[in-house]
């Protein structure tokens, strides 16, 4: 990855569970990818900047209490002041859901899609 481009993983602990089935609320992989925007700024151009607005949202699948997110963002257009960006969040890791063996959990073969998004932020000069 250069500059332009972030991952960042993380796991989905049991307080983010705001539903049924551990179901986790989407405002949290937004928050997320606030995360990676902010990392992207932060190395292409030395501040933290502040997000402006999502062009579009949207989720996918579901995420649940124990899943392993991967998010990514890439810086896709710069402008003088702004960072146009793109995002895509991926479940890694699942709990099997197994009642005798809780926290048993499965690396996935294949990632699972469960939200992208694109955005602007901007920075002061």
């Amino acid at each position: 990855m250069n500059g332009d481009e972030v991952l960042i993983r993380q796991r989905i602990g049991m307080e983010q569970a705001h539903y049924a089935g551990n179901l986790v609320d989407g405002a949290y992989i937004l928050q997320l990818f606030g995360d990676v925007a902010t990392e992207l700024l932060i190395r292409h151009d030395g501040d933290e900047g502040l997000f402006r607005a999502y062009d579009s949202v949207e989720f996918l699948a579901p995420v649940n209490a124990g899943d392993y997110i991967e998010a990514t963002g890439t810086i896709t257009e710069v402008g003088n002041t702004s960072r146009k960006m793109s995002f895509e969040a991926h479940k890694v890791i699942r709990l099997v859901g197994d009642p005798d063996q809780p926290s048993r959990a499965e690396v996935l073969d294949e990632p699972i899609a469960v939200c992208r998004a694109s955005g602007t932020c901007v920075v002061l000069h």
